[in-house]
């Protein structure tokens, strides 16, 4: 039998005990309520109309998250632009062939007709940069040996642009149109710029029309592709595609960083690997065109070279990495 003194010390203790630990699991169970409370998101904050830092609102009359306004604002400045030019084609047939001569017995002066010229057009885009005086910053690959630029902007007018001057070193060009109610977009600090920044790409690819795509910055600095001579792109993954040459990179204030110029893909395609003129390099050679209508660059003889340690080793260097 239990005796009288170990019973009430059951029924003392046990409650006590219990109370003790209920209460320890309700602190424990209020901490992490409170934790939660401040991890999680606040669906009344959410719903909200502010911009957010990357550039994007919550349409509360829609119920959907959008950087509809921000492009609303950017967009009225990117054109497309179609560069026209004769090309020689080769007049070369099947019937250049002796055996088809002598089957279709056709006179020799059919066959002597050499290279036939074509009228073509190539796609790219642009960005105004001065409302004002109309200029409109491209690449140069896009302009080059254009015999006439029609510039299409938003509003679907159609105006014959003007090449001011262009720079094939950088793939910079600037061509002027004459228009009133035009909008422009201001050149950021790409200087500024670091890895992981979202960005969002405007042009016309393969000659669409305007189109808007988004990504990240993935890298900066890039050099050694062989693209253009001075190199320093900024690398993204969002999508561009011939025909957005020449069109703005920008960033989610609606600056632009950068000019879309490349991209590496196996086919022609995205493959999420395209790189941007920075806009800090365009402004410089844009003033140059603007004030002497070229760029001129001082040369002193000197080739720069990046040392690798496999060539560090060649030349017996002791140079520490």
């Amino acid at each position: 039998m239990i005796s009288i003194k170990k019973w009430l010390a059951t029924v003392i203790v046990v409650p006590l005990f219990s109370a003790l630990i209920g209460q320890g699991f309700w602190w424990e169970s209020t901490e992490r309520s409170a934790e939660a409370q401040q991890i999680a998101p606040n669906p009344v904050q959410q719903v909200s109309s502010a911009p957010s830092p990357r550039g994007q609102i919550m349409d509360n009359e829609r119920g959907v998250v959008t950087y509809a306004p921000l492009l609303e604002r950017v967009t009225p400045a990117v054109v497309n632009i179609a560069a026209e030019s004769t090309v020689q084609v080769s007049g070369a047939s099947p019937f250049d062939d002796p055996f088809f001569r002598d089957f279709f017995d056709l006179p020799e002066e059919f066959f002597e007709r050499g290279p036939q010229p074509k009228r073509q057009a190539q796609a790219g885009s642009g960005v105004i940069i001065d409302a004002r005086r109309g200029y409109i910053l491209t690449n140069h690959h896009v302009v080059e040996n254009a015999e006439k630029l029609v510039v299409t902007l938003k509003d679907k007018r159609r105006l014959e642009g003007k090449l001011v001057g262009s720079d094939p070193d950088t793939d910079i060009a600037l061509i002027k149109i004459d228009a009133s109610d035009l909008t422009s977009l201001p050149l950021g600090n790409s200087d500024a710029v670091k890895v992981g920044d979202f960005v969002i790409a405007i042009g016309n690819p393969f000659g669409l029309g305007q189109s808007v795509t988004s990504g990240i910055v993935s890298a900066l600095g890039r050099s050694g592709l062989n693209i253009e001579r001075y190199e320093d792109f900024i690398q993204t993954d969002a999508p561009i595609n011939p025909g957005n040459s020449g069109g703005p990179l920008i960033n989610s204030k609606g600056e632009m960083i950068g000019v879309n110029t490349a991209i590496i893909g196996p086919r022609g395609g995205n493959v999420g690997v395209g790189f941007a003129v920075p806009a800090n390099m365009a402004r410089s050679v844009i003033d140059q065109i603007i004030r002497n209508g070229e760029v001129r660059r001082g040369r002193i003889g000197v080739v720069v070279q990046t040392v690798t340690p496999m060539l560090a080793e060649a030349l017996e260097l002791t140079a520490s990495y």
